[in-house]
């Protein structure tokens, strides 16, 4: 009787030991569940409803138990969002892939890593479908295949054996930020054999001078455009900015005074516009209405215009001033002559889309040399992630030859690309480029296989605009969230 009742007494004091063992438990799993941390580091877009903000952190808070349970491993230790997001985009079978650990956190962005396999190439691929289905590393090099197409003249093969990514564009961190923009930055340039102006417009028609020398500042803020800044262009001597917007003007900017001195008034949006390289009396716009116009700097009338089948969309001036080339909304790339010292306009050659769906071209640009080509050459990428490299003929008036092509993911908005600086005589021709997916990829087109050799991290949202300063040791890039990055290049020997 005296056992029975001690078992009595002792039944409770067990069961409060095990309620508190199971509340410490659940206090433990709480603060040990990242996906908490995760939420609350979600960034707000801006002019967004808190309400919907709080319901949307709400319901990723209660996601299913075996997403959490899946994470365990996960610690925050002081890593942001973008580390997070990477880890869990990672495969579900990464273990039994033997892929070499390596840091995702953005304090570690924008370092080169050399990639041991096709299989940790295909991870840095600018392509979501082939990353949802990586299996093993015989796939991953199917996927490849199928994501990168290269031209006839391509010259690497499967049987030769596949060179190291060179440490060129490795970079020692961020060197500033600009994060005063809440819209959308469209466009960003350095100014003309400038290293440290910096310039960027943005959807809520604002133009923003800046200087990266230390320590980085804002120098004028020209408010004047009502609509988007599409793009513009710097004059020869940094004094001046045009722009061009959806407002359907173009306007010229003093950037010392941050005075508006000119606007031209237009039946359509214009949408891309660039100085006369030799002559920078004349500014070359086109616009939404197909057309090519060159304005007079001095009193603003229209000097010549030419008609293509698109809207324009891009362009850009070879060295000498003789050749417009730009490039519309159906993906064909046009050669214009103009006569440096008239403005006149002549149409003489078009490149036309082999792509079954015409997608924009968002980026058209010049280079005088090239490795692949030994001569002048031009990048031209579109919204369908299409990126073609062209040698030009200056001889049969700028003649464009396709010399190799490489398809990356689609894009949804408007996102650039751009050269990356020559290395040396014998290395690879090196592209940079946006994405959707926050980061900033670069890629070697000398490659058939592999050709992402880099990536940045840092970015919230999908980046748009991409520029290089003359000095090539400085790299900026802009997002959709209205952030500006300026990444310092480690010095190569």
């Amino acid at each position: 009787m005296a056992e029975s009742t001690t078992i009595q007494r002792s039944s409770p004091e067990g069961d409060d030991h095990e309620l508190k063992e199971e509340n410490i438990e659940k206090k433990k799993d709480f603060t040990a569940n990242p996906e908490f941390f995760s939420c609350m580091l979600q960034p707000a877009i801006a002019d967004s409803d808190p309400n919907y903000i709080g319901i949307r952190r709400f319901l990723l808070h209660r996601k299913a138990e075996s997403g959490v349970l899946r994470r365990k491993d996960w610690r925050c230790n002081g890593k942001g969002y973008v580390a997070y997001r990477n880890y869990i985009s990672r495969p579900r079978n990464w273990e039994t892939l033997q892929i070499p650990s390596r840091p995702s956190t953005p304090g570690n962005s924008g370092r080169w890593m050399p990639s041991a396999s096709p299989v940790s190439q295909l991870l840095e691929s600018d392509s979501w479908n082939s990353l949802k289905d990586l299996r093993s590393p015989s796939q991953a090099s199917q996927a490849l295949s199928r994501t990168t197409s290269f031209s006839s003249n391509a010259s690497d093969t499967d049987d030769r054996p596949r060179r190291r990514s060179e440490p060129a564009y490795s970079f020692v961190g961020m060197h500033c930020i600009f994060d005063q923009c809440k819209a959308m930055v469209t466009v960003i340039k350095f100014g003309h054999m400038s290293s440290d102006l910096l310039a960027y417009g943005a959807s809520d028609g604002s133009l923003t001078v800046c200087s990266v020398s230390m320590p980085p500042s804002v120098i004028k803020q020209l408010i004047g455009h009502s609509k988007d800044v599409t793009d513009f262009d710097f004059s020869t001597n940094n004094q001046y900015i045009a722009s061009s917007s959806m407002d359907k003007t173009v306007r010229v900017w003093d950037i010392s005074r941050g005075l508006c001195i000119r606007v031209i008034y237009g039946v359509s949006s214009q949408l891309c516009i660039r100085f006369h390289p030799v002559n920078n009396n004349f500014l070359s716009a086109g616009n939404a209405k197909k057309e090519i116009n060159v304005f007079n700097f001095s009193t603003g009338r229209t000097i010549s215009t030419t008609v293509v089948d698109g809207e324009v969309t891009a362009m850009d001036h070879d060295h000498t001033g003789q050749f417009i080339f730009c490039g519309d909304s159906q993906g064909c790339i046009y050669t214009v002559s103009m006569n440096s010292h008239t403005g006149a306009l002549s149409r003489t050659h078009r490149n036309r889309s082999s792509s079954k769906h015409r997608s924009a071209v968002t980026t058209v640009e010049y280079r005088t040399f090239s490795l692949l080509a030994r001569g002048p050459v031009l990048l031209a990428f579109t919204r369908d992630g299409s990126l073609s490299f062209f040698s030009v003929s200056l001889e049969m008036k700028g003649y464009l030859t396709l010399r190799c092509s490489l398809k990356l993911a689609p894009r949804l908005h408007s996102i650039r690309a751009s050269f990356c600086p020559l290395l040396s005589l014998e290395k690879g021709e090196y592209i940079v480029a946006g994405s959707e997916d926050a980061n900033v990829y670069f890629y070697d087109l000398t490659r058939p296989r592999n050709t992402c050799v880099n990536k940045l991290q840092g970015h919230g949202y999908p980046v748009i605009g991409i520029a290089w300063n003359h000095g090539e040791n400085l790299l900026a890039s802009s997002d959709f969230g209205g952030t500006v990055i300026v990444w310092k290049r480690a010095k190569t020997a």
